[in-house]
């Protein structure tokens, strides 16, 4: 009888922990690492953990506190209630700074690694928006909103009370941009400020920028010099002409204030991210060559403080630089960058221009170098960001985390593949393919051919939320995703050859992957495929639908463009259509009627599930409408799904589970 009921016991226990599917449940539940940072000494690693309530039911976000080496373990450093971001360590490596809302507002915190309690930093009469702290462990730069013109932050307060006083609720403007990504611009602007910390809070700092009527690039494009005294940053100079040209420049200004100088004014282009070496010699920084191109390849650029001497490093090395850190040795810059479908590191010998990849599997970030080893978080198709750790040279490759080890038990995915194929001009075109998550060889599946936004972008080897490939292959789809010409990590040439060509070469692409897939793998009915895509993808699916109108049993648009003409007319950053488009769309030779969906509205005839967020300033939602509009008035089945609290992402956990379950009710009416 006990032998029976062990037995039964074993049996329950194996069902219970049976994987199954992804869920939408499941993608809002998963653990997150989110900041991530090294130890001055390389020893320990500070990361910030946000639980997604699966099991236990923990909705928990609290920083964690790792030792790195042979006896690695982990220490919960946080149990409060306020979020903590921004994690950076003191130079001493003795405690933890960070920016958590305690006391009102987000405002800067520092933790003891002894022991203890928090304590604040800063208690500013403005929120704290991001901050850097020098090497001399003192000094801040802290970027906050503002006034422009205010050389204080009570004028900043007294111009939001006389805000608050007006009895109209008018916004008026005198240039553009007007709105931007998915808000209505104000009169505030995000400066740099300078503190010093002391034995008091900080009620106070001083803003080393508050002429200029633009914003800073980020914090990630400030850095202080090796003297800490004076700063580096990217910005636009304050000018009518913002929304239409990328020329970001980098600007070096005392700590104390005073005259901003360009140190990249002879550039045109997009000038990035400076940073120094540790020993003080070196600034590098990013740039591109392209003036209006925001898709440009980023050069990695090296000025030697010391004998004025500047260039390009790897100048030939055809990958855009994403983010890079110094190593150790003041020779080696470590860099990260899209290659092939993945997010990869590579090391670059600043004195030879010698280039040699640490770590090329699935999407590398948050990169960071100390001691003997980089650390960085990576995730892939089949895998949550986890942190991750190697020597400089790509050995002894270690995962340091597993914060979904639970929550992975119960999901199964599928199995994928990178697969290329001859595309437009004969050229070498790569994909991913993802099977579903019950594949078994002598089935046949319906197909979700997935299409990439940027439009200069990739669906590589990513775990997304938003565009998540694996729960396509949860409900028994082939997935489909085809890098087209446009794409980013396979050369620039590559990439510049969407721009003044949107529907031309991407869509041979499409066409001819599609064919390519369907005759390698007999397993997929390419009777019974879904086309998907938002933002630029959304675009193809409206052009596919008057360019290739038997391709397809349903097409999916999310967020996508429609009538060229009217997008110009009422998005913000006018650089990219300028750039990608051919000027401005009164302008004889441009491409909005060429490559124009609206102008093949005719032809339409496959059914169309429409989705759009109101708040959607990139892509306005009349672009949606239209869309749906022509759907409507032909007589074609068709549906649209409106998010009003959302902009040209799907965020909202709940707005999440709405839009696949509307995405999937789609494909199933017309693949099943």
């Amino acid at each position: 009888m006990k032998k029976l009921t062990l037995l039964a016991a074993c049996i329950l226990s194996s069902t219970a922990m049976a994987k199954g599917p992804l869920t939408v449940e499941h993608l809002n539940q998963f653990n997150k690492v989110g900041n991530v940072a090294l130890a001055p000494d390389g020893q320990a690693v500070v990361y910030s953990q946000s639980n997604g309530g699966f099991a236990p039911a923990d909705t928990s976000h609290d920083l964690y506190l790792m030792t790195l080496g042979e006896n690695r373990s982990v220490k919960r450093l946080t149990t409060h209630s306020s979020r903590e971001t921004a994690v950076q360590w003191h130079p001493n490596g003795q405690s933890i700074f960070f920016i958590a809302n305690r006391s009102g507002s987000n405002q800067i915190w520092r933790l003891s690694l002894d022991g203890g309690e928090a304590q604040q930093v800063t208690q500013l009469p403005v929120p704290v928006n991001a901050f850097k702290l020098a090497a001399d462990g003192k000094t801040l730069a802290l970027a906050l909103t503002v006034k422009p013109g205010c050389q204080t932050l009570q004028c900043t307060l007294d111009a939001q009370a006389k805000d608050a006083e007006k009895k109209d609720s008018a916004l008026a403007y005198d240039q553009l941009m007007v709105r931007h990504w998915d808000h209505w611009r104000d009169q505030y602007r995000e400066h740099l400020h300078i503190a010093t910390i002391g034995d008091k809070v900080l009620t106070d700092a001083k803003n080393v920028m508050a002429d200029w009527n633009t914003d800073i690039a980020g914090i990630s494009e400030v850095s202080f010099t090796p003297d800490n005294q004076q700063l580096v940053f990217s910005a636009k100079i304050p000018a009518v002409d913002q929304a239409w040209h990328t020329n970001y420049d980098i600007f070096q200004v005392p700590i104390s204030g005073g005259e901003k100088v360009n140190l990249t004014a002879n550039n045109p282009a997009w000038d990035a991210k400076p940073k120094f070496s540790i020993d003080g010699r070196f600034m590098a920084y990013l740039a591109m060559k392209k003036p209006g191109a925001e898709a440009d390849r980023f050069g990695l650029m090296l000025l030697d403080l010391v004998t004025g001497e500047q260039k390009e490093v790897a100048p030939n090395w055809d990958r855009s630089i994403s983010d890079y850190q110094f190593g150790l040795d003041n020779r080696t810059i470590y860099v990260t960058t899209q290659d092939v479908g993945q997010y990869s590191i590579y090391a670059i010998n600043t004195s030879f221009g010698d280039v040699v990849k640490v770590y090329g599997d699935g999407y590398a970030g948050n990169l960071q170098v100390a001691s003997d080893k980089i650390v960085f978080t990576n995730h892939r198709l089949n895998m949550p960001p986890e942190i991750f750790q190697t020597g400089p040279d790509g050995s002894q490759l270690q995962q340091l985390t597993d914060v979904n080890a639970t929550w992975r038990e119960q999901v199964q995915f599928g199995e994928y593949e990178q697969f290329s194929f001859k595309g437009a001009n004969d050229a070498t075109v790569y994909g991913y393919l993802v099977k579903p998550w019950n594949f078994e060889p002598s089935k046949k599946y319906p197909m979700a051919f997935l299409v990439h936004g940027g439009p200069q972008g990739s669906f590589g080897n990513m775990f997304n939320e938003r565009w998540n490939a694996q729960m396509y292959a949860a409900k028994g789809y082939a997935v489909v995703m085809v890098d087209f010409h446009g794409s980013t990590g396979y050369g620039q040439a590559f990439t510049d050859a969407i721009s003044r060509d949107w529907g031309g070469k991407p869509l041979i692409d499409l066409q001819k992957g599609f064919e390519y897939i369907v005759q390698a793998q007999p397993w997929i009915d390419g009777e019974r495929a879904c086309a998907l895509g938002a933002s630029y993808g959304g675009y193809m699916m409206n052009w596919i639908a008057g360019n290739w109108p038997e391709g397809f049993k349903c097409l999916v648009n999310h967020a996508g463009l429609y009538d060229m003409p009217s997008f110009y007319g009422s998005t913000e950053e006018l650089w990219f259509p300028e750039f990608d488009l051919g000027g401005p769309a009164w302008q004889a030779e441009s491409d909005y009627q060429k490559f124009n969906p609206a102008a093949h509205a005719a032809k339409w005839q496959t059914p169309m599930l429409v989705t759009h967020g109101l708040k959607d300033f990139r892509v306005p939602y009349a672009q949606g409408l239209g869309a749906f509009t022509n759907l409507q008035r032909k007589g074609i089945d068709s549906r649209l799904v409106i998010f009003p609290d959302e902009n040209h992402w799907i965020l909202n956990p709940d707005n999440r589970v709405r839009w696949y379950n509307e995405v999937f009710q789609w494909l199933d009416k017309y693949t099943r």
